[in-house]
């Protein structure tokens, strides 16, 4: 085989810790995991489902971080080095035209995508129900809202980092208004961030017997990763127990000119719920993967995770390795 291509930036900088002696993982966790804890300002109850960048020489990133009144907040954060965050305890704001879509209901688990050196910030929207928010930034001090993507009901909307024949593109997970019994990943696209069509079924949760991790919904996680293989996409999947879901999260290749055709689709998970911070918390046994650093010059990639919905954990792998393990465990 070719040597893998991997489409992006040189990130020497970027968050690392080498795999531990002995272990076979094909990602492993960060040993001073949570690497944000629950209560990093006076204010919140907890911090995770976030999305972080780099940015200017550093990073940045935007946070969901629900406060002790328990209402779901959206937050922007910088670090120098991604492990150490400085968070400003004011809740982010938006500048939108119209009153009626910029009113605030409330805001959480966002993905934050850069196309052309714009950022673009996508996050679950209260608008009669959760739909998909949109907004652009070129500071991560004023944010400009745009339609929202669709009606209710829709959460986990994730851009490309490129136009896909001339227009933006985005994955997303139509739901329903509770915590959603059922999910499939959809692909749809826009000529201008304010229409959004052209929708095509990516692909829906596995059967029991194939993946019982991935059999009760799946969603899209961090921005999609260009490679010469196709998109690398981490995604999260659950499993319905008797104790309740379980989420996990595994990877999956589509096309790079046809996103919503799957090319493989790794079988087993690549982190799930077991360390004490993942399996207890405001919502037990929970693995939630929203961002993804990657440098394209060592293959390294550094995945932040929502665990039990409480604090953010950071996970660590080589992009070539996870291309080898999705081909290999494939249940295409």
């Amino acid at each position: 085989m070719d040597k893998l291509k991997i489409t992006g930036n040189s990130l020497p900088n970027m968050p690392w810790q080498d795999r531990p002696e002995g272990s076979k993982e094909v990602m492993w966790r960060y040993s001073e995991n949570p690497v944000i804890r629950r209560d990093l300002l006076p204010t919140s109850n907890s911090i995770f489902n976030s999305a972080v960048v780099p940015f200017e020489g550093g990073f940045a990133g935007v946070f969901r971080c629900d406060d002790t009144n328990r209402r779901m907040r959206l937050h922007v954060g910088f670090s120098k080095d991604a492990f150490n965050w400085d968070i400003n305890p004011e809740p982010l704001t938006f500048e939108c035209e119209d009153k009626e879509i910029g009113a605030w209901v409330y805001g959480y688990d966002p993905r934050v995508c850069c196309i052309d050196g714009r950022f673009y910030v996508t996050w679950c929207n209260g608008y009669h129900g959760p739909t998909i928010g949109v907004a652009w930034t070129d500071d991560f001090k004023t944010f400009h809202q745009e339609e929202n993507a669709f009606i209710p009901f829709n959460r986990n909307g994730v851009m490309f980092p490129r136009k896909i024949n001339g227009r933006f593109a985005m994955l997303s997970r139509p739901s329903d208004n509770g915590h959603t019994p059922f999910g499939d990943i959809f692909y749809s696209e826009s000529p201008d961030l304010k229409f959004w069509g052209r929708h095509r079924h990516v692909m829906a949760p596995a059967p029991f017997e194939d993946s019982a991790w991935q059999c009760t919904k799946i969603g899209a996680g961090p921005i999609p990763i260009e490679t010469s293989e196709g998109w690398l996409l981490i995604y999260h999947g659950v499993l319905a127990t008797c104790n309740g879901f379980v989420y996990s999260f595994g990877s999956a290749i589509l096309d790079i000119d046809e996103p919503w055709k799957v090319k493989y689709r790794s079988g087993p998970y690549l982190i799930s719920p077991q360390k004490d911070y993942e399996c207890m918390g405001d919502v037990p046994n929970v693995c939630f993967p929203c961002a993804a650093l990657h440098d394209v010059e060592s293959g390294r990639i550094a995945v932040y995770y929502g665990c039990a919905d409480t604090v953010t954990g950071l996970t660590f792998g080589y992009i070539p390795e996870i291309i080898e393990f999705t081909k290999r465990t494939s249940i295409i």
